[in-house]
């Protein structure tokens, strides 16, 4: 989601800026006679962006001049407030600069302001244009990245799903020792319960299922064109989860090495995903 546009014409010149955000946050600075145009850039944005904090600057052109007219029903009014004051207070002055500068007094041609209108929203497009493929030329190379990164901790999972058929007879042998070690006699049927009671809580089958349906769902949702940032954060924050439950229900060294991969596979792949839209 990190890019930068930029678009200008003869009155106005546009730079977009874009970084990682969970949501589509926008922040516009514009000269005083186009502030009103906010809104409608607001719309153009949302309707072309998903995520991302997104500053846009747009600055009148170095040669850009917008003529300024007096209004005179304004300034009369305010030339007589003054006449009023000075009436009570001869000591107050006036500054001609400060006049011209009270609200309404001077205001922009109606046309050059409507020419600058224009410019500015169709250069806000182009700039956008311009954000938009340097943006989806970052997403290629990230889905790429994210592809192979998917592709190793499907690798892992399968390498979890083939040592965790060994915990079985590695806990009852681990029990067994135990007792052997204390010289005690223990009921055949009851050490078997035992071991059952063991292996059903540490059994992953189902974490095992979940993980795989997780990263399925990643790798589908990779090949969609549209956004499928929030998804994958969200399935990115479900792996980790399994692998976590997966580390603790570990009983063989090798086992919780694997699912310690697999934690830093997922740790990686949800830092990642905070750069796709």
């Amino acid at each position: 989601m990190t890019a930068f546009g930029r678009s200008r014409a003869n009155l106005v010149e546009w730079q977009v800026r874009s970084v990682n955000h969970r949501y589509l946050e926008l922040a516009f600075r514009l000269p005083e006679p186009l502030r009103d145009l906010e809104p409608t850039l607001r719309e153009l944005a949302a309707a072309r962006l998903s995520r991302g904090k997104v500053d846009a600057s747009l600055r009148l052109a170095d040669d850009a001049v917008l003529p300024r007219r007096l209004r005179q029903p304004a300034l009369d009014a305010l030339l007589a407030t003054i006449a009023e004051v000075r009436e009570r207070a001869p000591a107050v002055t006036t500054d001609a600069l400060a006049v011209l500068q009270w609200p309404g007094v001077l205001a922009n041609d109606d046309r050059d302001v409507t020419e600058c209108r224009r410019q500015a929203l169709d250069t806000y497009r182009a700039a956008l244009d311009d954000l938009l493929a340097q943006r989806q030329n970052e997403g290629r190379q990230i889905a790429r990245l994210l592809d192979q990164q998917l592709a190793d901790a499907v690798a892992i999972a399968k390498a979890v799903r083939q040592l965790a058929t060994a915990q079985q007879p590695a806990l009852k042998e681990r029990l067994c020792g135990k007792l052997r070690e204390l010289t005690v006699r223990v009921d055949a049927e009851r050490l078997e319960q035992e071991v059952a009671f063991l292996v059903q809580r540490a059994d992953v089958t189902e974490e095992l299922d979940r993980l795989d349906m997780h990263l399925a769902a990643a790798r589908a949702s990779l090949a969609h064109e549209e956004p499928c940032g929030r998804r994958l954060d969200f399935l990115m924050q479900e792996i980790g989860r399994e692998a976590n439950t997966l580390a603790a229900k570990s009983a063989l060294p090798e086992l919780a090495q694997q699912a310690v991969d697999l934690k830093v596979a997922a740790q990686r792949l949800r830092e990642q995903v905070q750069n796709i839209e």
